[in-house]
């Protein structure tokens, strides 16, 4: 019954093991504001350079965070940005893409 007196910290979606991860930190919140970006810029057909080349570089790093994450709170939140990166990214795409009148 030792276990009944521990707290139970990894029951928590936000729980973390105590211990900074500043690289992982900053690919959140990079993938965070690259994802709001495109999300955003999406919704205004002339902005698509900036939707789908925010969304490609918030797909990647949202995808590099994702490979050296260490906790649920940072996956949680990399999938946050990488679904509003994806959503910027595909918009833009159907907008006029990456290099879309400027070749």
């Amino acid at each position: 019954m030792a276990q009944t007196l521990r707290p139970n910290s990894a029951g928590s979606l936000f729980a973390t093991d105590g211990k900074a991860h500043p690289m992982q930190d900053t690919l959140l919140g990079v993938t965070l504001i690259l994802g709001a970006i495109a999300f955003v810029s999406a919704m205004f057909h002339n902005l698509h350079l900036l939707s789908s080349w925010a969304g490609l570089v918030g797909i990647a790093t949202g995808a590099w965070g994702q490979f050296i994450s260490e906790t649920t709170r940072e996956r949680f939140g990399l999938i946050l940005g990488l679904g509003a990166s994806g959503i910027g990214f595909f918009l833009g795409m159907a907008h006029g893409g990456l290099f879309g009148g400027l070749w």
